[in-house]
Parts: structure tokens; sequence; C-alpha cells
């Protein structure tokens, strides 16, 4: 008889406290996984506010087949190969230090693409903005 009550005593457990744990921990490998990714390369945005500085600006662009353009200023674009990119930006640093260079892509582009014009800017520490439209 003894033995009958005490199996109906551990019958009932509560899973209540068990489930709180594993919330928390879910919440907390949500929120540290967020931290943990860092950032290889590091660009500048644009802000938008009522007026914008107008810093000097060079202008990098990939059509969607994969033609490069460059132009500094208000000069028009002349079409460039890859190679010739890197020294074209060089020496519209050493003209002006201050300089932003904007990369035009066009949404067909390949990241890859993209990612070798980060490369650049990323390596001679070139201040890059990427060129979007507004969403209509």
């Amino acid at each position: 008889m003894g033995l009958k009550r005490r199996n109906r005593i551990n019958a009932s457990f509560s899973m209540a406290s068990m489930t709180d744990v594993i919330f928390l921990l879910l919440i907390f490998f949500m929120i540290s996984s967020t931290v943990v990714v860092p950032n290889a390369i590091k660009v500048n945005l644009p802000q938008s506010q009522k007026q914008t500085s107008a810093k000097p600006l060079t202008r990098v662009t990939i059509d969607k087949n994969l033609n490069y353009y460059v132009a500094a200023g208000k000069a028009r674009e002349r079409r460039v190969s890859f190679d010739q990119i890197a020294p074209f930006l060089r020496a519209q640093y050493d003209q002006e230090p201050d300089m932003y260079v904007a990369l035009y892509a066009d949404q067909e582009v390949p990241y890859r693409e993209i990612v070798k014009i980060l490369n650049i800017a990323n390596e001679n520490h070139f201040k890059m903005v990427l060129i979007t439209r507004p969403l209509k």
C-alpha cells in the first residue's frame, strides 16, 4: 500500500521551470550571435538629412555587362579595365585626400564584383559610399 502512494506523488512533474531556462538560453544565443559577426570592410554610408555637405566625389560604375567606368568631380565617365581602377583612384586621392569613392553598381552585378572594388578601397584606406536609388 505504501508503494502505490509514492508512484502517485512522483507522477506529476512540472516542466515550467525547464521551459523558462530553454527560452532564456534561446534569447541569449540570438542576441549574442548578432554581436559576433565583425565587418571586414568599413563603409561610410550617406546620411539623409535636409542638407548634406558635398565632399569631392570620385565615381566607379559597374554596369550589368560588367563594364567598369570611372570619373572624378563633374567629369564624364570613361570606360576602363579593372586593372586601371586602382591607379585612377590613387591619382585622384593624391589630388584630393578628402575624397569619397561612390560605387554605382547595377542590381544584376554579381556581389563578387562589388567586393573587388570594396577591396581596392579598403587596401588604400579610401572612404567608400555605396549609391542606391530610393524606394518608390
